[in-house]
């Protein structure tokens, strides 16, 4: 595995596992506050979502990298 693939699999690995945890306890949250059974069903919506975060992260980082590239540049450009 090269460097650039391998820092790719650890970057998508971290930042889903960040905004999956950030975002399912939030959304978690909001649909049934802090009830007895939030840390069960934080879990369960946590383990649903990280795959789809990994897979999403994994397919579109390097095309937003790019286009944020584009944003900034052509923000850059301007007096």
């Amino acid at each position: 595995m090269s460097d650039a693939l391998r820092l790719r699999c650890v970057f998508a690995f971290l930042m889903s596992l960040l905004m999956t945890l950030l975002m399912s306890a939030w959304v978690t949250w909001l649909n049934i506050g802090l009830q007895s059974d939030f840390l069960p069903r934080w879990r369960h919506a946590f383990f649903a979502a990280w795959p789809v975060a990994f897979c999403a992260v994994m397919l579109f980082a390097p095309r937003v990298q790019l286009m944020s590239r584009s944003i900034v540049a052509r923000f850059a450009n301007q007096p």
